[in-house]
């Protein structure tokens, strides 16, 4: 029997969003109802609000999430009533050319729930990322639910639903990142600094935290960062080639995504190196270089989705070091909020004084 819960619901471009009922169907086939136990507010979310993913709303919002599965539809075995698990909302097909040649990170036909949840008078919900977890419940196709070591807390493993596990991802998976390497991060939010982090994980001898923001580079350097430069006030290129003999990094993440900061990390970077860009542009921004730069400087220029990551594969091993105290999650839980509360965690987010706001449930 469908259920009703509490969700939070962005209506127009714009509004404030509002806690409305909302109606979870019983999983079909393929699909499975989970028990929201936390939720990551993410400025993904935030863009959904403002219109700036797509125009179909209402969305139900909220993505970046750890619960516990309550039912499964037909033809379903990945996961069972009672397991813990992080949403993801890359599900993929194994049908697709990516998976058919054993590339599953990158499919090409990830899909959702194909039911709808709705208000209730009706009206089909759109949810954030295909998840919709800003609510007590919710309905996801049983491929976004990987099942992880119960004994991990909720706040931290649901970030590696989204913000975490691109910056880290961006870092191992999409970076290459290897032992001795230099790497420099330019943006030091959530995303940011969790590339630190895998920057780190992957053994980098040299890690610099690039941020206009002092209090953004002293949480940098907390969670591994080696040198920090505040570019308000010092050219980052020049920074980066000095702390790195001269030469630029091996590997520079950009994770703020704008065209000025892009070209940062274009010149910041050594002859074939990597720049990754994992912060996430809006629709009208361009990006002009000389294509000679681009011949002769060689190397890569990389984009990271959601740090090139395959759940099945990623999510586990991360919280198994997280339980092993070899990765601090905890540290990027800024604060635990209700779900009454996300409108002012936007708020906060704008004024950049948290990494993540988390809502439990």
């Amino acid at each position: 029997m469908a259920q009703q819960v509490q969700g939070v619901i962005a209506r127009a471009k714009g509004e404030p969003v509002r806690i409305e009922t909302i109606v979870v169907p019983d999983p079909g086939p393929g699909e499975a109802v989970v028990k929201v136990q936390a939720c990551g507010v993410c400025h993904t979310d935030l863009h959904y609000r403002e219109g700036g993913i797509n125009d179909d709303f209402p969305f139900l919002l909220g993505h970046e999430a750890a619960g516990v599965v309550e039912s499964v539809g037909e033809g379903v075995t990945e996961v069972a009533p009672g397991d813990f698990v992080i949403l993801n909302w890359r599900a993929v097909c194994g049908q697709c050319r990516a998976c058919l040649r054993g590339r599953p990170q990158y499919c090409f036909d990830t899909h959702n729930a194909q039911q709808k949840m709705t208000l209730t008078d009706g009206t089909e919900l759109s949810p954030a990322l295909g998840i919709g977890a800003f609510a007590e419940k919710t309905l996801v196709a049983a491929g976004q639910c990987t099942k992880v070591d119960p004994e991990a807390s909720p706040a931290a493993a649901g970030l590696l639903g989204c913000g975490v596990m691109a910056g880290i991802g961006a870092a191992i998976n999409t970076g290459n990142v290897g032992r001795g390497d230099s790497v420099a991060v330019i943006g030091c939010g959530g995303v940011g600094n969790a590339a630190v982090v895998g920057a780190g994980l992957a053994g980098a001898a040299r890690i610099i935290a690039v941020d206009i923001d002092d209090k953004k580079l002293e949480t940098a350097r907390g969670l591994g960062a080696t040198h920090t430069v505040n570019s308000r006030s010092t050219d980052p290129v020049e920074a980066v080639r000095e702390l790195t003999g001269g030469n630029g990094a091996d590997v520079v993440i950009e994770a703020v995504g704008r065209p000025e900061t892009y070209r940062q990390a274009f010149y910041a970077r050594d002859l074939a190196g990597t720049v990754v860009l994992v912060g996430v542009p809006t629709p009208e921004m361009k990006i002009e270089l000389p294509l000679l730069d681009v011949f002769g400087r060689g190397g890569a220029l990389k984009s990271s989705w959601y740090g090139d990551c395959l759940p099945s594969r990623d999510f586990p091993m991360l919280i198994d070091l997280y339980r092993q105290g070899r990765l601090d999650l905890d540290a990027f839980v800024t604060e635990t909020i209700a779900l009454e509360d996300v409108e002012k965690a936007f708020e906060r987010m704008h004024h950049g004084d948290v990494l993540r706001s988390v809502v439990m449930f």
